[in-house]
């Protein structure tokens, strides 16, 4: 009865007016609007709905493309989460710097891989990163510094679920690589991987995974916190 209700004021408009109402309403306001029917929530699925959102907010946009490992996809939904990730998450042009938000759905993508599958070593996902950031013509510096946030951003966004403690165990038992700078790995990220762990994820460790994780901790890290010690 709501859900006709909701309909019924607009029901006599064009869907392709009624998306242009959605888009101006902003993004925060879209999944609200997607749960109230199920004709709603299609027309978020829809190819035309991202395109008209792609043009309302980023009216720059162009089927841009750049060389690299990670090529811009070409659904305009990814575009759009690109774009938008660039400009709110990493606060940088996403005219200029729609690449970022692409490197974090990748990352964040290969992360959350079915549990079934293996990641690929974070050694090989973060020279992934730099070798797209350079090849965009960014110096090694810059590459290193981008390819640390983007990490950071998605540990900081990962579901507090049996999946994400899974995986950051992983990461935290990864052997060290030695690679040439910019391909190693930022020592901020690998303590906010045990971070994470010795805090949002206490309680899903057994004594032999903790006292694992705690040499593994002590083998990076001089001195490790105090808040990490102790069940």
């Amino acid at each position: 009865m709501e859900e006709e209700e909701e309909e019924a004021g607009m029901g006599k408009l064009p869907e392709h007016v009624v998306a242009e109402i959605f888009i101006r309403a902003g993004v925060w306001e879209w999944p609200q609007i997607s749960c109230v029917s199920k004709k709603w929530a299609s027309m978020f699925r829809s190819e035309s709905f991202w395109q008209g959102a792609l043009s309302f907010t980023y009216p720059f946009f162009a089927n841009n493309s750049w060389p690299g490992p990670i090529p811009p996809p070409p659904h305009p939904k990814r575009r759009f989460m690109a774009l938008y990730i660039t400009q709110h998450l990493f606060a940088s042009d996403p005219h200029t710097d729609e690449v970022i938000g692409h490197c974090y759905l990748f990352l964040r993508d290969q992360l959350h891989l079915h549990p079934s599958l293996m990641p690929p070593h974070s050694g090989i996902l973060h020279g992934t990163l730099i070798d797209q950031f350079i090849a965009c013509g960014k110096s090694r510096d810059v590459a290193h510094d981008l390819a640390s946030r983007i990490w950071l951003a998605v540990v900081d966004n990962l579901h507090e679920d049996h999946h994400t403690y899974s995986l950051l165990k992983r990461l935290a038992q990864e052997g060290d690589i030695f690679l040439p700078y910019p391909y190693t790995r930022s020592v901020k990220v690998q303590w906010r991987v045990f971070e994470k762990l010795f805090t949002d994820f206490r309680d899903c460790f057994n004594n032999l995974d903790y006292y694992d994780i705690l040499a593994c901790a002590k083998s990076r890290f001089h001195p490790i916190p105090s808040a990490w010690l102790g069940r």
